[in-house]
Order: structure tokens, then sequence, then C-alpha cells
């Protein structure tokens, strides 16, 4: 499982079935069963996106299941940014994501941010499980909250982004944050672009379909998390086509038809990757 995603390339891109379609194949091809989808709270047509997640995934459980992308399960969730600097993670039933999403409307913009207080009571009105999202990368500031507001954290973010520029600091800092909440500590590859994918994920020791049991398999540390041994070269390959794409499409190009001109071994994804090795 993947604790940390997203379904479109930028926030300030438009939706695109199609780049979204092809983003919960790969992840499938990746090896991943399930991911959570946790998109910016405040990226263009957020309801446009889970209501195509909606619509077409097959619902068992709290989860959809894309049997056009192997039976890979999509978790809802939103990442949101908080007033003190940082990225706020949550994951829960549809109906709840989508209409916290409508309430936070009014502070969509940098100054008007909720602080994570508030941005908290909001979450505890609903039966969601929240997360510190990536909580050491410069400009957050999580760590430096009051403990009564750590505290009511579920989880923190082991983000493969971060492990892939230091896994030695990353870890270090997740982990011993982690301990001295006695709170879990999972994995999310925050990917806007499939080649992510896979650098880290969570294996756990169970099926489950419900955040009830994802809460409980969770808590109980039932679950390891592994880090692929290339996750530095998957994540800088990614980093340099999804700037691609945006410049494509800042100079009016169509990048999704660039991208997918010949499925996940495009031109854009070789160039890519010859870049990086």
């Amino acid at each position: 499982m993947d604790f940390h995603t997203h379904g479109k390339l930028a926030k300030y891109l438009p939706f695109s079935t199609e780049y979204t379609d092809w983003l919960l194949r790969e992840a499938r091809r990746a090896g991943l069963d399930a991911i959570c989808l946790t998109e910016h709270f405040n990226t263009q047509q957020f309801d446009t996106l889970y209501g195509y997640i909606e619509a077409r995934g097959q619902k068992n459980g709290d989860a959809y299941v894309f049997e056009d992308a192997g039976g890979l399960c999509v978790f809802p969730g939103m990442e949101t940014d908080i007033a003190e600097g940082g990225h706020v993670l949550c994951v829960g039933p549809m109906e709840a994501i989508r209409e916290m999403n409508r309430r936070l409307e009014p502070h969509k913009t940098k100054d008007r941010f909720l602080p994570a207080a508030q941005l908290l009571d909001l979450f505890a009105e609903y039966p969601v499980l929240v997360g510190a999202g990536h909580p050491f990368r410069a400009g957050g500031h999580i760590p430096d909250l009051p403990p009564e507001l750590l505290m009511r954290f579920d989880f923190l973010d082991l983000n493969g982004k971060d492990i892939a520029e230091d896994r030695q600091r990353t870890e270090e800092l997740t982990f011993g944050l982690g301990q001295r909440l006695g709170k879990p500590v999972v994995a999310g590859s925050d990917t806007h672009q499939a080649v992510q994918y896979g650098c880290i994920r969570t294996c756990f020791e169970h099926d489950f379909d419900s955040f009830d049991v994802l809460a409980r398999e969770m808590k109980a540390g039932r679950y390891s998390i592994c880090i692929h041994p290339d996750a530095e070269v998957k994540v800088r390959t990614a980093g340099l086509l999804k700037r691609a794409l945006k410049e494509v499409h800042a100079l009016g190009g169509d990048y999704v038809s660039v991208l997918l001109s010949r499925g996940g071994e495009s031109p854009a994804v070789l160039a890519a990757k010859k870049a990086v090795l």
C-alpha cells in the first residue's frame, strides 16, 4: 500500500481522465495492491477527480476497485496545508473527504490556510485517520506544534521523496518522532508521476477493505516498510518527467498525448530515465 499519492500531474493543471487512468494502471504495474489518493485539497477540480474515482471504481468496503487497473484498490484521502507551514494527510470514506473539501473552500489560498488546531477540529467531526505528511521537509513546522496537537495525529508519513533525498536523516527524524509520540510510521511515495510508484511502500500482513481494519492493523504494527533499492533514481526520474510534461502544457501542447504516445515507455519517459542514469 502507498499512503501518499496524487491523481494529477500538478495542482494547477486541469484534471485528465486519461492521465489518472494511466496512474492507476502504473500503480498496479509497480506491484501495489492499494493506494491512498491524497490529492491536494486546493487542486483544480478536486471534486471532479474524486467524483470520477467514485463513478469508475467498484465500491468494496471503503475502497474503490479498478478492474482495468489490475484490481487496484483506491482509498480516498486528502492533503491539506496548515497556516503554520506543513501538510496534513487524512484518509477516510469518500463522502467525508468530499464534504470536508467543500467546507475548506474558503481556506484554499496561502493567506487563508487554517491553523493546525482548527483543521484538526474539523477532521475530528469525521471518521478519518489523520497523518503528518513529510513532517521534516524544509518549510514545514509540524514537529514544532504543541504536544497536545501532535498527539492528535494517527500516523506519520515516511515520505519517498524525502527518503530519496536523504534516507538516513528522514528515517532517523521520522521514526524518532513516531517513537516519542507512540504513533505508527507508514510509507507514502508522494508521487504525481507514475515512475515514482514503488519507491517506498507499506506491506501489511493482512488484506483489508475498511478504514476500521486499516487503523487496527496500523496501530498493532502488523506491517513493514519496504524501500526500493533504486528509490533515488525513481524519484529523480519522476521529477524530471513532471517538469518536462508541465513545460509541454505551458507551451500549449498536450502533455498526456506526449506521455502516452507509446504506453509506459513513451519518448518522454525514456528521455527522463536517460537524463538520470
